[in-house]
């Protein structure tokens, strides 16, 4: 019964950790990156389709990507559905493809992103932290309903708190390695 609490806390913690990861990719760095264009949808032929399935998008360099879309009547398409996601990037296209430049931040750019990974990190944490307390409320039902015993219970206890520990960690580690990355010039 406790294995199977720990278990799904570990599922659950993963994929808390995975969401987090995915979330702190979005926020932009002086460099190129894929992941920022994941909110942008564009209309193809009559439905939303993320970018990537209406043109080949790539990173030529740490300071551009290239999208080349595989029909050129959708460029007007993609520039518009990239300002509609507000991504803080300004498309440019010559006919062929688009680009979008990515410019350098600023010191009080990066400061204030940092700033931001530290608030998603205390969300992330906050998550975590609120798988820990179901855990621990479905192991004092069990406890209750007398299917573990106390001294289980005490057992389980502590081996949530070292999954939450552990989760904690490396939601640290990840928000470090980021905020390394944006303030690095």
């Amino acid at each position: 019964m406790v294995d199977d609490v720990v278990n799904e806390l570990k599922d659950s913690l993963s994929k808390a950790i995975e969401a987090f990861r995915m979330e702190l990719s979005r926020v932009r760095t002086g460099r190129a990156n894929l992941a920022i264009l994941d909110p942008v949808r564009v209309d193809y032929y009559g439905s939303r389709v993320p970018l990537s399935q209406a043109a080949t998008v790539s990173v030529p360099d740490a300071r551009l990507i290239l999208i080349k879309p595989w029909d050129k009547s959708l460029i007007a398409e993609i520039e518009k559905a990239i300002n509609l996601a507000e991504i803080g990037l300004t498309p440019q296209n010559d006919g062929e493809v688009v680009r979008l430049p990515i410019p350098a931040l600023t010191e009080e750019r990066r400061k204030d992103l940092a700033k931001q990974t530290r608030r998603m990190t205390e969300e992330s944490k906050v998550r975590i932290r609120g798988h820990r307390r179901d855990a621990n409320d479905m192991l004092k039902e069990f406890e209750k309903s007398s299917e573990i015993t106390e001294d289980d219970k005490k057992r389980g206890l502590d081996r949530v708190q070292k999954e939450v520990d552990r989760a904690v960690l490396q939601v640290d580690a990840i928000q470090e390695e980021k905020e390394k990355e944006i303030l690095e010039v």
